[in-house]
């Protein structure tokens, strides 16, 4: 009979208690952890930034510049200022592109409001609604006008709070994207150094086999992420010719600028061409409604398409991970922490799930082994 070890026991009980300590307080846990959170968020914002930039910058330094002659010192800031380049240059010609057929919608809704009224009125006769009922319904929506303003008026506080609070969110944002954004640079700048400093600060105080594992773990995370960064992007410009395709098959209007949209918003896992496909069917509508309608079942149709066979295949491969493991991650990051939470799902998802098959097939060998000598 194997003999219990005292050092196990105490390990169990220390357990114990950190379990029930956190079960009780778990509610001050979680204020402490978001308030850590919020403090280190440009950082974390930052991070974030690199690792795609990193992508960019790996791909330019080494197939690019390849052949150059040249030290790290000279090809890593002109590689960095192409990525950045090529990041902003991209995300400029997207707003390019959408603001100013957002601006000629808005006028041409504007202008087409008198027909849209007039449409609505024929369509109320045409169900047998009588002229004094439409009065009615001409009367309330006016009033409804009157009713916000004095609702603002009444409730002025509220209102101030509710303004300072949303922008005070905005300027909070604008502040950890710039940080973050510096942060990244300098980050991706020293990257060498960064590490050698973390693995000296390592080797002064952890043993040599926590070391190793931490090790792995970060050489691990670095080519999950790094593929699934490059997965989603070319997943992004799947998404994105598909959609412009149909649209023009389809003869529908903003083919160009609503597919280079949804193509983007493709980014965030799974469903994040859905948040493209509201802007495009609100440009749609002031045009045509019918075709608005026909772009939004266009879309559900590719994103079946998208959600089941190309992101599986294409991100999923790409790190690693199952297609049925992808949208489970998807859908649980989602719950947890929205937008984020998709994003950061599947490539943490990934790496758990290469540690774990590991650990698996390594207790399978050790196990076989052990059967063969008890067999011997």
């Amino acid at each position: 009979m194997k003999k219990v070890d005292i050092k196990d026991i105490k390990k169990l009980i220390i357990m114990a208690i950190v379990l029930i300590f956190a079960f009780i307080y778990i509610s001050e846990i979680w204020s402490f952890v978001k308030f850590i959170i919020k403090i280190f968020m440009p950082f974390i914002v930052g991070l974030a930034i690199a690792f795609v930039l990193n992508v960019l910058m790996n791909t330019i330094e080494n197939k690019w510049f390849k052949k150059w002659n040249t030290t790290t010192k000279v090809k890593r800031p002109i590689s960095l200022l192409i990525s950045i380049a090529i990041v902003l240059g991209f995300i400029v010609f997207l707003l390019l592109l959408i603001i100013p057929n957002l601006q000629n919608t808005i006028e041409l809704f504007a202008d087409s409001i008198p027909t849209y009224s007039r449409n609505l009125q024929n369509l109320l006769n045409g169900w047998g609604i009588n002229a004094d009922v439409i009065s009615e319904i001409r009367e309330v929506l006016d009033s409804l006008g009157t009713t916000l303003a004095e609702y603002i008026k009444n409730n002025s506080n509220q209102v101030i709070d509710v303004t300072l609070g949303i922008a005070s969110n905005v300027v909070t944002g604008f502040v950890n994207i710039t940080i973050g954004f510096v942060f990244a640079i300098y980050f991706l700048a020293q990257k060498e150094k960064i590490a050698s400093q973390f693995s000296k600060v390592m080797d002064a105080y952890l043993p040599n086999k926590k070391i190793s594992k931490i090790k792995e773990i970060a050489t691990l995370s670095n080519k999950v992420f790094s593929h699934f960064v490059s997965g989603q992007c070319i997943e992004a410009i799947i998404i994105g010719i598909l959609c412009f395709l149909g649209m023009v098959l389809l003869r529908l209007p903003y083919a160009s600028t609503i597919s280079v949209l949804v193509g983007f918003t493709a980014l965030i896992p799974v469903f994040g061409a859905f948040i493209g496909t509201i802007f495009g069917a609100f440009l749609i509508f002031m045009i045509s409604p019918l075709q608005a309608i026909i772009f939004v079942m266009f879309i559900i149709i590719l994103q079946q398409l998208e959600g089941n066979l190309i992101y599986p295949k294409v991100v999923g491969k790409s790190v690693g991970l199952p297609g049925i493991w992808v949208l489970v991650a998807v859908t649980v990051g989602a719950s947890i922490n929205g937008v984020l939470g998709m994003l950061l799902s599947v490539p943490i998802c990934s790496i758990i799930y290469s540690i774990l098959a590991t650990n698996v097939r390594i207790k399978i060998e050790d196990k076989n082994k052990q059967n063969k000598k008890v067999q011997v």
